[in-house]
């Protein structure tokens, strides 16, 4: 029996995370959940798995699920947060708040010594250098859950770090991916959340669109892997049926792939080092018109060359970038900005950072503050 806390467990990964447990009652056992606002859907949560702890963002919450579930301790705020991440009870923490505020609790996680398996690449991209440290010092695994990430760690078992020659990982290319440039500026949050394949989170969703996503799990691989970011290649697969590849110095080319289904990647990750069946079927058929890989068109999605400089840079920069991509997305799908402002702006904020080293924590939070407050007055502005 695994006993897994989930943090983020009323968004969308989460609540995958939870039909997959839900699945295998007697291989896992949640004992800690940690949610942002949504009371209700965590009090059903509560009602169906009986974990030890849970957190709410607001203290009000909290004290109403108090009241409610007695035998529960209830937390608020991102202390609760943390103590849902370090709570000694758990095996395996399930990292999957969207954004920076899944920074911290994540290295609660790390430092209790949790194994990760890990949802929210923005921890990664912020601290990434801190994170693979800390790990490192207390002997803990982060598994990956974004399934371009699962697939790279399968198969990479294929062959040893030093053999291989480059990281290949594959884009759908998103809602816009045959929108011309000069109609980009028109898009509408609307048409930018309608993903032709994956069913995910809004800000991730207009990730995709401007193809800021892939740019931060370029970021994330290097971290994840031990990858040089020149080692790293994206293409565009509409199909979303090859999750990445790994390239070998001979020439060999090793694909992991499957139906899109995020219950693949989840159940790999919970389950590691073994596997265990899931629901998911239908390869041969979603196959239909065959398998097509692009190039990206930088010009159009620029976003994914900011992401490269940023790492190349190192140090707070992929703070920056991250922080200001997540204030301009909050912006554009409150129809404050255009669909192209959003990268404009992560664009003036990242020339306008000084990079510092990013060794210390309080140095990446710092920044990414900074970046918030300096994206924010660039659009008001």
């Amino acid at each position: 029996m695994k006993r897994i806390s989930i943090l983020g467990s009323t968004g969308s990964v989460g609540r995958q995370v939870l039909e997959v447990i839900a699945d295998f009652p007697e291989r896992f056992q949640v004992v800690g959940l940690s949610a942002g606002g949504n009371k209700d859907l965590l009090g059903e949560q509560i009602l169906r798995f009986r974990p030890k702890v849970v957190s709410l963002s607001q203290k009000k919450y909290a004290e109403e699920l108090k009241r409610e579930f007695k035998d529960v301790e209830v937390v608020w705020g991102e202390e609760g947060a943390e103590a849902v991440a370090s709570y000694s009870g758990a095996d395996l923490v399930v990292a999957a708040i969207v954004g920076a505020s899944g920074l911290k609790p994540t290295l609660s996680a790390l430092r209790a010594g949790k194994n990760i398996a890990l949802a929210n690449k923005e921890s990664l991209v912020m601290a990434g250098k801190i994170l693979v440290r800390e790990a490192s010092q207390y002997g803990v695994n982060i598994l990956p859950i974004d399934s371009e990430h699962s697939a790279i760690f399968q198969v990479l078992s294929c062959g040893k770090k030093e053999y291989v020659r480059r990281i290949i990982l594959t884009a759908s290319g998103g809602p816009l991916h045959r929108v011309s440039e000069e109609d980009l500026p028109y898009v509408t949050k609307e048409v930018a959340l309608s993903h032709p394949t994956w069913n995910m989170g809004r800000k991730i969703t207009i990730d995709s669109a401007t193809l800021m996503n892939k740019g931060l799990e370029v970021i994330e691989a290097h971290w994840l892997f031990g990858i040089p970011p020149d080692k790293i290649s994206v293409y565009i697969h509409p199909q979303s049926i090859v999750h990445s590849m790994v390239e070998y110095i001979d020439g060999s080319i090793i694909a992991q792939m499957s139906i899109p289904d995020m219950k693949i990647p989840i159940a790999y990750a919970l389950s590691y080092p073994e596997r265990i069946p899931t629901k998911a079927e239908g390869f041969i058929s979603a196959l239909g018109g065959g398998l097509t890989f692009e190039e990206v068109d930088h010009h159009r999605f620029p976003a994914l060359g900011l992401a490269y400089e940023a790492i190349f840079q190192g140090g707070t920069m992929p703070a920056v970038m991250n922080a200001a991509n997540e204030v301009a997305v909050e912006f554009f799908l409150n129809d404050r900005i255009k669909f192209t402002e959003i990268i404009d702006t992560v664009r003036w904020v990242m020339e306008l950072h000084k990079t510092l080293s990013g060794d210390v924590l309080e140095e990446v939070l710092e920044s990414s503050a900074w970046a918030r407050e300096k994206a924010k007055s660039i659009i008001q502005r």
